[in-house]
């Protein structure tokens, strides 16, 4: 019965829709009446009111919206949503200001000239405005009534025309910052969670292990990884519509001429084309390049972009006049101020020890007063011109609450989806198609692309991105990230916007189009750009590291970067190793044949025994990794024969589980009925099925080769081989170059210690007469010191018997002898440091430099540049590891 009040909710919500009732109040209202409904006829049908939810009742299921609701604005994690007002704000100031208008304008004469020109200038300005607004109605209707009459009058074909200009109106639903991706965004995160756990039941399922390694966990997202995804696929869109109306211009001249440059280019031209491009440019740069270089959150950056309109605003709105870009030179001189403030002082209020901090405090104060004035003065011109902040401010919040308030809506939609068992039903149906994720990929991308002719993107990304995102990201075949997830979801709802006859840009350009221009052209128009988008769409399929190098090579340089030891690394250095191994092999095998012809005697034995077997451990890495590679190339042969028999064992144990678990709720059915009814009908017909559900389950698991454990067993047995080869791999490299590092260190630290010899002196000549606490007290001062400059435990020793001796009971006599110990220790010590740090610390380091890029690597505390570069680029691809599951 659960599936019947699943289809009233969503024929319920189907209705509401298509009546225009609100979506902000369908999405909720059809949740809340399907739950309700249900609940009711569970009381009068079967005295049970959570009779019909596939598990829990009504009032856990409107509990779980209603958290779902404070899961909007009270999660900590989900703070990003904070952007999306600042963002809007960015995109209307623009817009308002008439900044979009003058760039439209600007760019149809430079680029004119050329064929197909002026549809190029509209491209470039459309991606301009898409990295600056991001509203698609906005961008298009503004488009339409600026660049449309001007095309048309220079004799464009009226389809390319149109087509053009909606195809670049919606730009901004794909090239950040944009809301789409924000809201994507957060909708991921959440879905990552639940793809984890998915996975990790799949793992524990599989192999009976209670815990899954972490390099096979699910690559997670954030806004900012996917304004970085996003912006090549972008690009690369970009760059298929300037190609397009370029071949076109080429090919048919008379359908996108050229057009006469009517003015003369001299510096004045020049100057205003600076003026115009060059702002909304650093801008754009100072958005996103704040995110790309980890020096702003998302949040942040969103109030940087409103700040900056503001102040562009605050000059274009009295143009022409009188002291029209003060404000914005005082903003810029003040920033100036700013920067070369603290690039000179560290200016830290709460440790201002000199009258130059002081000064620089009081410096960096006022500059940031003349920063605050520009920008208030800029908000003041925008208040009092044209009402443009009032107006700006209105549609803010108007579509800020739009976007929240459909998240609300959307929350207790989910909810009540789940609640009748919608989400296991379409788990169910993705997972039970052949062909595996690719199938599921496809089916989700044809359902939200045809949704995207009905519905806005933030509906899409609210109601069915958390319903399918999770089963997309939990297979273990695709591995795929949720930023190549997220980015291809956002261009597919960018081609729905296009496509005829619903395609929302169509709708907003028939809008503003003259009448001559009829509508079959518009949807003649977009035909062509929406080929194109499908090829960017097949093309950043095929190629993820499109999407995923960006975001994966910030992570790998930035200073938060993981250590080269981080397990999810591990593939990718190993891959890289293999790679120097091969090319410079000889070379590091002559590094490590010349450092054993070092002066090693000069160390005490048990050091110069580490250091020797260091070398003979650096000399075997070179076997083990050709054993890591031996075995990895056992595992792919056997895999090829082994693969199709995995896939279909775990197929007939998938659906066997789905029977299980239909027949353990049927038997909680059954327990019921027989306590609260046992004479019930239903008692029967409920056992009958259990029976039959419990004999299609065995004979799925028939089904099974017979051969099944001695194959998995097998195979199991290539995989641990690999496993363990890779294993002693990375030990090895470790033992063989953390005494490197140990060495090294307490050589370097020879004359810190040197200088300690005093101190110790001193300590020893105060005993007999010194007061005990005070001598505990500089004892203990010492000994850290004596530690951080690597001093032997022999020398320390001394100094912690000491210490102890003049505690409680206080002994001068025998802590004078642990003393002396001490002295006579460190002696000895500094004696072969100092010859050490003589004859044999330059060739320890010229080994250390030679070999910690390739053997030492993972001893680094983080990847050398070049290294992190290789793992990004390695990392960006989607690795199969289902053969672990």
């Amino acid at each position: 019965m659960e599936l019947v009040f699943l289809v009233l909710l969503l024929v319920i919500m189907a209705g509401a829709l298509a009546s225009g009732y609100p979506v902000a109040f369908a999405l909720p209202g059809a949740a809340i009446l399907s739950m309700l409904l249900a609940a009711g006829a569970g009381y009068i049908f079967a005295g049970d009111g959570s009779a019909y939810f596939a598990s829990g009742s009504a009032q856990e299921w409107l509990a779980a919206g209603v958290l779902n609701f404070r899961g909007v604005y009270w999660e900590v994690e989900r703070d990003t949503l904070i952007a999306i007002p600042l963002f809007v704000f960015m995109g209307i100031m623009l817009q308002r200001s008439k900044i979009a208008e003058d760039l439209l304008l600007t760019m149809a004469q430079l680029f004119g000239p050329i064929p197909g020109g002026l549809g190029i200038s509209v491209v470039f300005v459309g991606a301009l405005l898409a990295a600056t607004t991001g509203i698609l109605g906005a961008t298009v209707v503004a488009m339409g009534l600026i660049s449309l009459p001007a095309m048309l009058r220079n004799n464009y074909s009226s389809p390319l025309a149109t087509g053009t200009i909606a195809a670049s109106g919606t730009l901004g639903q794909i090239i950040p910052p944009s809301i789409v991706l924000i809201i994507l965004a957060d909708q991921l995160s959440s879905a990552v969670d639940q793809a984890e756990t998915a996975r990790k039941a799949l793992y524990k399922s599989a192999t009976g292990e209670i815990s899954m390694p972490s390099e096979f966990s699910v690559i997670s997202t954030s806004a900012g990884d996917m304004f970085l995804g996003a912006m090549v696929p972008g690009l690369v869109l970009v760059g298929l519509y300037m190609l397009f109306i370029l071949v076109i211009g080429l090919i048919k001249p008379s359908w996108a001429p050229a057009v006469p440059f009517g003015q003369k280019m001299d510096a004045k031209l020049l100057g205003r084309v600076l003026l115009i491009l060059v702002p909304p440019l650093t801008l754009i740069f100072a958005v996103l390049g704040s995110i790309i270089a980890g020096i702003a959150t998302v949040n942040q950056a969103g109030a940087i972009g409103a700040i900056g309109a503001t102040i562009m605003a605050g000059y274009r709105l009295r143009e022409g006049e009188r002291g029209a870009f003060i404000p914005a030179a005082l903003a810029i001189l003040s920033l100036i101020a700013i920067a070369i403030i603290t690039n000179l002082y560290d200016i830290n209020v709460r440790d201002i020890q000199t009258d130059e901090q002081m000064m620089a405090v009081y410096m960096a104060a006022g500059s940031v007063g003349v920063f605050l004035f520009a920008v208030a003065w800029s908000l003041w011109r925008t208040f009092n011109i044209d009402d443009t902040l009032n107006g700006v401010m209105l549609d803010t919040a108007k579509t800020t609450s739009l976007v929240f308030i459909i998240l609300l809506g959307a929350a207790m939609l989910t909810s009540a989806f789940r609640a009748f068992g919608g989400e296991e039903l379409v788990k169910d149906f993705l997972t039970s198609l052949p062909g595996g994720f690719w199938m599921q990929f496809i089916i989700v991308m044809a359902v939200i692309f045809v949704l995207g002719f009905f519905l806005d993107f933030i509906e899409i990304a609210v109601v069915v991105v958390p319903i399918v995102a999770p089963i997309l990201l939990m297979d273990p075949g695709a591995n795929i990230t949720a930023v190549w997830l997220g980015v291809m979801i956002g261009l597919n709802i960018q081609t729905s916007f296009l496509t005829p006859p619903f395609g929302f840009a169509l709708f907003y350009l028939r809008g503003v189009a003259p009448k001559a221009v009829r509508t079959i052209d518009i949807y003649k128009g977009v035909v062509p750009f929406i080929g194109l988008q499908l090829l960017a769409l097949v093309i950043v399929g095929n190629t993820p590291w499109l999407v995923n190098y960006l975001p994966e090579r910030l992570r790998q340089v930035s200073e938060t970067a993981p250590p080269p030891t981080n397990p999810a690394l591990q593939y990718c250095v190993e891959e890289y190793l293999t790679e120097e191994f091969a090319e410079r092999g000889d070379e590091l095998r002559a590094v490590i044949a010349q450092a054993r012809n070092l002066p090693v005697d000069l160390l005490p034995r048990r050091d110069a025994k580490d250091l020797s077997e260091a070398f003979d451990l650096a000399e075997k890495s070179f076997p083990l990794l050709d054993e890591v590679n031996a075995t990895h190339s056992a595992v792919v042969d056997a895999s090829v024969d082994y693969r199709p028999i995995l896939v279909e064992v775990r197929r007939l144990e998938r659906d066997a589980r789905k029977l299980d678990v239909h027949a353990d709720e049927l038997s909680k059915t059954l327990t019921r009925l027989r306590s609260t009814d046992p004479d019930s009908p239903s008692i029967p017909r409920i056992e009958a099925e259990i029976a039959a559900e419990q004999a299609e389950r065995d004979a799925l698991l028939a089904q099974i080769p017979a051969d099944w454990p001695d194959t998995t067993k097998t195979f199991g047995e290539l995989t641990k081989a690999e496993v363990n080869a890779r294993r002693a791999f990375r030990r090895n490299s470790d033992d063989a170059f953390a005494p490197i590092n140990e060495l090294n260190e307490v050589l370097a630290a020879t004359e810190d210690l040197a200088a300690l010899e005093g101190d110790l002196n001193a300590i020893r000549a105060d005993v007999p007469t010194g007061a005990p606490e005070a001598l505990v007290e500089r004892i203990e001062e010492l000994r850290s010191a004596m530690r951080d400059a690597e001093a032997s435990k022999a020398t320390v020793k001394g100094l912690s018997d000491a210490r102890k001796a003049l505690r409680k009971d206080p002994d001068p006599v025998k802590a004078a002898e642990k003393l002396d110990d001490s002295i006579a220790a460190l002696a000895e010590e500094l004696v072969w440091r100092r010859a050490a740090a003589q004859d044999l610390a330059p060739g320890l380091a010229s080994y250390s430099a030679a070999l910690s890029d390739t053997i030492g690597l993972r001893q680094q505390t983080r990847l050398p540049r070049e290294q992190a570069l290789y793992v990004a680029a390695c990392n960006s691809g989607h690795r199969d590891i289902s053969l672990n599951f």
